[in-house]
């Protein structure tokens, strides 16, 4: 496992505006398919987990630009004749394809985006851009459907669509190859990883200001506010959850610094952002043990421990 996956950026923050804020019905429908698809890709993550071995190497969630195209890799599986490409998607309910167009069909009939079209656009910028790197390797490109829930009408059967019914033998026909890998593989999956963009640059966040989120510790199991607080742990009404108020407050501080990225974290500040933690010296007790301080009195606040 070269690269593992990681919750983005965007959905991190997205989670957290949903949790504090009331967000429009645009934003509210992409943070749910951000979810959606993320929670789809850990599931892949957890049924191929077995192919993992020294016969391959396997980047998760890679984004590149080639010509100024961005593109999203899911997973890429390198083995020594050849690389399996992934699009995973983690679509629910009933679905049809008629006349190459894709359609959902719970209420109503509803066309939606061509996955096979996006496959193919990011295969194809992904063989250019490893013949401008010199390693023209074939590439196999597979769209997978994850979710056990899902019906796909009229599938044509020459596309590279794996079903939920098929994973089991396609995974088992990965794990039979055995051929070793060469330097030229792991050469290029570093390449590729060095290429990787930590954030995209046409990701949009809806406007939001610290005066108008709710104030509170988020529960991280079902992303509910901690309605009690005892002693040494937070406990969550809603999914029975139990956290150490430390964790709890380190993991709030983190959740405030990815939504305003340039405040200085001081006591006050921490106190207000927390809410349900109602005595300042067990803030400022956290910060000591876990940051360092910068200057005294009112004008004091925390860094990073180096």
């Amino acid at each position: 496992m070269i690269k593992q996956r990681s919750e983005p950026l965007e959905l991190s923050m997205l989670k957290s505006l949903n949790a504090r804020s009331v967000m429009n019905a645009t934003d509210s429908a992409k943070f749910h398919s951000l979810d959606k698809g993320y929670r789809g890709e850990i599931m892949f993550d957890e049924y191929m987990k077995e192919v993992s071995n020294e016969n391959n190497l396997i980047l998760n969630d890679l984004l590149l630009e080639y010509k100024s195209t961005i593109f999203q890799i899911d997973s890429l599986f390198q083995f020594s004749n050849t690389l399996h490409l992934f699009e995973v998607k983690n679509f629910e309910g009933d679905f049809l394809i008629d006349e190459g167009k894709w359609y959902s069909i719970g209420i109503g009939r509803k066309e939606i985006k061509n996955p096979l079209l996006q496959l193919k656009r990011t295969e194809s910028l992904l063989r250019q851009l490893l013949q401008e790197l010199g390693y023209p390797f074939p590439i196999e490109a597979h769209l997978v459907f994850i979710n056990p829930n899902f019906q796909l009408y009229q599938a044509p059967a020459d596309q590279p669509i794996i079903f939920p019914s098929q994973l089991s033998r396609f995974r088992e026909k990965l794990k039979s190859r055995s051929a070793v890998l060469k330097a030229s593989h792991r050469k290029l999956a570093n390449q590729l990883l060095s290429l990787h963009m930590e954030d995209n640059p046409y990701s949009r966040m809806p406007e939001y200001q610290y005066g108008e989120l709710e104030k509170g510790i988020i529960c991280p199991t079902c992303h509910t506010f901690y309605p009690t607080f005892k002693k040494t742990y937070l406990l969550c009404h809603e999914c029975g959850g139990i956290e150490g108020y430390k964790t709890a407050i380190i993991r709030s501080i983190k959740e405030l610094r990815l939504l305003f990225p340039e405040v200085k974290v001081t006591t006050n500040l921490i106190y207000d952002w927390c809410k349900i933690i109602k005595d300042k010296k067990t803030i400022r007790k956290t910060l000591s043990e876990h940051f360092n301080k910068i200057g005294h009195g009112k004008s004091s606040y925390y860094v990073n421990l180096e």
